[in-house]
């Protein structure tokens, strides 16, 4: 099979695999867009992610790496484990730039709420912390917060 076609069955794949992860996704098949200054990939972003992302670590890791481009004459062989990896890989890969954006959405969230229950140098540095130092800080603050409807029963204090 010429290199070529095997790069393009891969990419293929890990667009597939980008295709899955846009479908199992919150948002579904929605387009890019910004959400309070945070970039949201959508199912494309996520489709082009995935296939990026295959056809790079099969060619860094997978059997791509040894084929000579150089050498035209020389077959490839692409076996079905490659294209299934492939597609793994592009589900993992657009599943990581979406994590990355709901990880900032989560910041900017602390970031316009932490100033209503703690100190303000507090609130400024908060979003920078790391997750469970965030949740920690934001129950010590909220300990003291007023109870609204639908808000969580107050902690115990053997928890």
């Amino acid at each position: 099979m010429h290199p070529w076609l095997c790069a393009g069955l891969i990419f293929i794949s890990g667009a597939l695999g980008g295709f899955i992860n846009a479908l199992m996704s919150e948002e579904g098949l929605a387009k890019p867009k910004s959400v309070e200054g945070v970039w949201r990939p959508g199912a494309m972003s996520s489709i082009i992610i995935g296939a990026f992302a295959a056809f790079a670590s099969w060619a860094f890791y997978g059997s791509g790496a040894g084929i000579d481009l150089a050498d035209p004459g020389k077959q490839t062989h692409l076996q079905l484990s490659a294209l299934a990896g492939a597609c793994l890989v592009g589900v993992v890969g657009a599943k990581w730039i979406e994590s990355e954006s709901a990880k900032r959405l989560y910041q900017a969230s602390v970031k316009a709420a932490a100033p209503h229950i703690m100190p303000k140098e507090q609130a400024e540095r908060l979003p920078l912390e790391a997750p469970s130092r965030v949740l920690q800080e934001v129950t010590q603050a909220c300990e003291v917060c007023p109870l609204y409807p639908g808000s969580l029963p107050p902690r115990s204090a053997s928890a």
